[in-house]
């Protein structure tokens, strides 16, 4: 082979060392196979060495260049080339992989296929019959069956639903909608979960050098000493911003209708000081249900204070989920105090008020160590006392109170 061969086989293993990354597998072998038939006897060895290309790969080359495999039949490789198909190998796998799935599925097959069992589980089945076959395969078929893992979904309603559920929500969205317009305060309500303060695992993940996590207690009881805690959160949906009192005792409609006067009194006059009324959205049960009447009772009482109406209306019993206060408000404290043990009552408020979101979030929390009596009883003539009109389209679900009758 003379210099001048050389250099210009060079200058073909150079060309091909620049662009192979764009060339298939099939591409890169046959521009080697045709330069070495151009350039003839040495070239096989020269751009075996400039591309790193094995001579075998070569020649095999060559010799599918001379042969009708060379066409392009949308083949990268040799026709039968490859590991065959598991399906191939174990015609039955699908059948198997199926029967597997019938013991171990919940649901029927028009409402979605979900599976409590593993892939590992399935494919510890298949080994024990005699089939060995991969994880990723195992899981390959099972999709293709049209199964996937799911979580569990609160959709069923328990009982019967009420006829006026659908009208109700229709309602909460004109009142709510129209009061926003015309820039009255609209306030999301509800208590969340109660707490206990003690050095107790948090659900959930935070960052810290590895393998140094956080220790505490091996056991959630509750201690006396330390108590309890119950956030009762108010989103205000005028301006994506939100007031938790931090109670310390009972979740009594006192401590409901007292969180709502220190909002007001903190960050409410200051920015609603010419609304004529508040209005409040609320769960249908528990310490501002709808048939509470220490609720009522206290909210005329804060009504004549504070000289506004306020209008209440409560969401259909086992819809609390709708709630704004919620997802809007109740989730992000949630996730951000995850993994982080509520030691302290002065750390539930730094975690709470400490919270943001990327819309803006922001949150204003205040301890309530007011001590709320349980098992108050509201008389009948107490109640009658109350000035209260009942509105919406069922009767009890909304009203607004305006003070006492004189």
């Amino acid at each position: 082979m003379t210099i001048e061969v050389l250099n210009k086989l060079n200058i073909y293993a150079d060309a091909f060392n620049r662009i192979r990354d764009v060339m298939n597998e099939r591409e890169r072998r046959l521009f080697l196979a045709e330069t070495a038939v151009r350039f003839g006897y040495g070239s096989i060895s020269v751009l075996s060495q400039r591309t790193g290309v094995a001579i075998s790969t070569i020649r095999r080359a060559i010799a599918e260049l001379s042969s009708q495999e060379a066409a392009d039949d949308g083949h990268v490789r040799c026709a039968g080339a490859g590991r065959k198909p598991v399906e191939e190998i174990y015609p039955d796998i699908v059948n198997l992989i199926q029967e597997i799935l019938d013991d171990e599925t919940y649901g029927s097959p028009e409402g979605g296929k979900w599976m409590s069992c593993s892939l590992r589980k399935i494919t510890k089945v298949l080994s024990d019959k005699g089939i060995l076959i991969e994880k990723s395969t195992v899981q390959r078929i099972v999709r293709d069956l049209g199964y996937s893992r799911q979580k569990n979904r609160k959709m069923e309603q328990v009982g019967d639903p009420d006829p006026d559920r659908g009208v109700q929500f229709e309602f909460i969205h004109s009142e709510t909608d129209k009061s926003l317009r015309d820039g009255i305060p609209v306030i999301s309500v509800d208590t969340k979960k109660k707490e206990n303060i003690g050095n107790f695992k948090n659900d959930g993940t935070e960052y810290r050098a590895s393998k140094q996590p956080r220790m505490v207690s091996d056991h959630d009881f509750f201690i006396p000493e330390l108590g309890k805690v119950a956030p009762y959160g108010i989103y205000v949906l005028n301006n994506n911003a939100a007031f938790v009192n931090l109670g310390t005792s009972a979740d009594t409609g006192l401590f409901s209708v007292e969180s709502i006067r220190r909002w007001w009194y903190t960050v409410g006059k200051e920015n609603f000081w010419y609304a004529d009324r508040i209005v409040v959205t609320c769960d249908c049960g528990g310490s501002n249900g709808s048939r509470n009447r220490l609720w009522k009772l206290a909210l005329a009482e804060l009504a004549e204070e504070i000289d506004k109406e306020i209008e209440v209306i409560h969401y259909p019993p086992g819809t609390s989920k709708y709630n704004k206060v919620e997802h809007r408000l109740f989730c992000y404290i949630s996730k951000h105090w995850q993994g982080k043990p509520l030691v302290d009552v002065q750390t539930v408020v730094n975690l709470i008020q400490s919270t943001t979101t990327g819309n803006g979030l922001s949150v204003t929390c205040m301890l309530d160590k007011n001590v709320y009596e349980t098992g108050i009883k509201v008389t009948d003539e107490s109640i009658d006392e109350i000035d209260i009109e009942y509105t919406g389209p069922h009767h009890g679900w909304a009203y607004i109170i305006k003070g006492f009758k004189l």
